[in-house]
C-alpha cells in the first residue's frame, strides 16, 4: 500500500562534487554557493583597484602642480603689475601742459628780437601771370629753423594762403628731421590783379607731428600792396612768431581706459560726448565714434560705436577690447575719431583724440594714469582736435 522509498542515485554529472547545499527547511529553494572565485574575476578586481589608486595619485599630483603653477603665476602677475605701475609713474613725470594751458610769455623788444633769430628764416619767390590771372608763390627753402622735437630737430612743412581767405590754402611736403629744408615747390592762386592790393600772403612754417597737433614754428606775412609784381621777386624773410588763433570748438568726449597686464588686455569704454560741432543743415549731427589701435603709426585694429541720431550730446557707454602684451604697451596708441554719419554722402570727421606714450598733454596724462593704476578703469574728458588734413607723404 505504501510506495517503496527510492534509492538515491549518483549525483548529476553537471553538479560539482564538492558544492555545498544549504537547506532552509521544507518548501524553500536551495542555493548553491561556489567554493572558489574564477581567475578572471580576481584579475578584474586587481586591475580596477590599481586604476583607482593611480587616479587618486594622479589627482593629488595635478593639484600639487596647479598649486605650484598658481604661485608662480601670481608671482609673475605681481612683477607685471609692478612694471606697469612704474611705467605709468615715469610717464606722469614726462607730461607737459597743453599749449592752451600755458600762460602767454611776456613780450618785449628784446624778446621779439631774440625770437627772430631763434625761429629761422624763409626764402620765397613771387610772380604774377597776367595771362592766366594767377599769383605764383614759390617756397624755396628755409634755414636755421627752431628745433621743436625732443631729438633737437623738426619735421617742417609750409602752409600758404592769401588772407582774408584761409580756406583756399596749399601745403608743401613734410621734410623729416631737418632745420634747413629745401622745398622747391610753387603754388598758384587765381586772383584778379586789381584785387591783389587788398590781400596778405601768409607763409606759415609748421613742425609736423603724426600723433598730436602740428606746432607752428613761425610765419612770414607779406602785404601784397607793398610788392611790385612787374618783375619776379626772390627774397629772404625772418620768421615771426605766429599769432595765437582762437581754436574752433569741436566738442568734448569722455572715455575710460583699463589695462590688465596679466591678461594683456586693453579696454576702451566710450562713455559720452557733449557740445559737438553742428554738421547737419538742421543744426544737429548723427555722431558715432571710431576707435583705432595704432602700432608704429599704422592702424592695426578698428572698432566703432553705434550711431546716435539728431544729437550734439550723445551717450554711448560701449566697451571695446584689444590684445596688447606688456612688452608692446609702450609702442601702441589709441585714437578716437568722432564722425557725423551721412546716409547719402561721405561721413565727415568732427574731431579726434589720441592717447598713448607718444601723445602729449592730456593724452599722455590719461595713458600714464591708466598704467599707474592697472586693472582699474580711468575715465577722463578730452577736447576734440581738428582731424589731420590729407597731405603728400613726407619726403625721404
Amino acid at each position: 500500500m505504501f510506495p517503496e522509498p527510492s534509492t538515491p542515485g549518483p549525483p548529476a554529472p553537471d553538479t560539482p562534487p564538492d558544492s555545498s547545499r544549504i537547506s532552509h527547511g521544507p518548501g524553500l529553494s536551495v542555493v548553491s554557493v561556489p567554493s572558489a572565485v574564477p581567475p578572471w574575476a580576481l584579475a578584474t578586481i586587481v586591475l580596477v583597484s590599481g586604476l583607482l589608486v593611480f587616479s587618486c595619485c594622479f589627482c593629488l599630483y595635478r593639484k600639487r602642480c596647479r598649486r605650484r603653477m598658481g604661485k608662480k603665476s601670481q608671482a609673475q602677475a605681481q612683477v607685471h603689475l609692478q612694471e606697469v605701475r612704474e611705467l605709468g609713474r615715469s610717464y606722469i613725470d614726462k607730461v607737459q601742459p597743453e599749449v592752451e594751458e600755458l600762460e602767454p610769455a611776456p613780450s618785449g623788444p628784446g624778446k621779439q628780437v631774440a625770437e627772430k633769430h631763434e625761429l629761422g628764416r624763409l626764402q620765397y619767390s613771387l610772380d604774377y601771370d597776367f595771362q592766366s590771372g594767377q599769383l605764383l608763390v614759390g617756397i624755396l627753402q628755409a634755414e636755421g629753423l627752431a628745433a621743436l622735437d625732443l631729438g633737437g630737430s623738426s619735421d617742417p612743412y609750409v602752409r600758404v594762403y592769401l588772407l582774408p581767405d584761409k580756406r583756399r590754402r596749399h601745403e608743401t611736403k613734410v621734410h623729416r628731421q631737418t632745420l634747413n629744408p629745401h622745398f622747391g615747390e610753387t603754388f598758384a592762386f587765381k586772383v584778379p590783379y586789381v584785387e591783389l592790393g587788398g590781400r596778405v600772403l601768409v607763409m606759415a612754417v609748421y613742425d609736423f607731428d603724426r600723433f598730436s597737433r602740428n606746432d607752428a614754428i613761425g610765419e612770414v606775412r607779406v602785404p601784397m600792396s607793398s610788392v611790385d609784381l612787374g618783375r619776379p621777386v626772390v627774397a629772404w624773410r625772418e620768421l615771426q612768431a605766429a599769432p595765437r588763433e582762437e581754436q574752433e570748438k569741436l566738442g568734448d568726449i569722455c572715455f575710460s581706459l583699463r589695462y590688465v597686464p596679466t591678461a594683456g588686455k586693453l579696454t576702451v569704454i566710450v562713455l559720452e560726448a557733449k557740445n559737438l560741432k553742428k554738421m547737419d543743415v538742421g543744426g544737429l549731427s548723427d555722431p558715432y565714434v571710431k576707435v583705432h589701435l595704432l602700432q608704429g603709426g599704422k592702424k592695426v585694429r578698428k572698432k566703432k560705436t553705434t550711431i546716435k541720431k539728431n544729437t550734439l550730446n550723445p551717450y554711448y557707454n560701449e566697451a571695446f577690447s584689444f590684445e596688447v602684451p606688456c612688452d608692446q604697451v609702450q609702442k601702441v596708441q589709441v585714437e578716437l575719431t568722432v564722425l557725423d554719419y551721412d546716409k547719402l554722402g561721405k561721413n565727415e570727421a568732427i574731431g579726434r583724440v589720441a592717447v598713448g606714450a607718444a601723445a602729449g598733454g592730456a593724452g599722455l596724462r590719461h595713458w600714464a594714469d591708466m598704467l599707474a593704476n592697472p586693472r582699474r578703469p580711468i575715465a577722463q574728458w578730452h577736447s576734440l582736435r581738428p582731424p589731420d588734413r590729407v597731405r603728400p607723404p613726407p619726403a625721404p
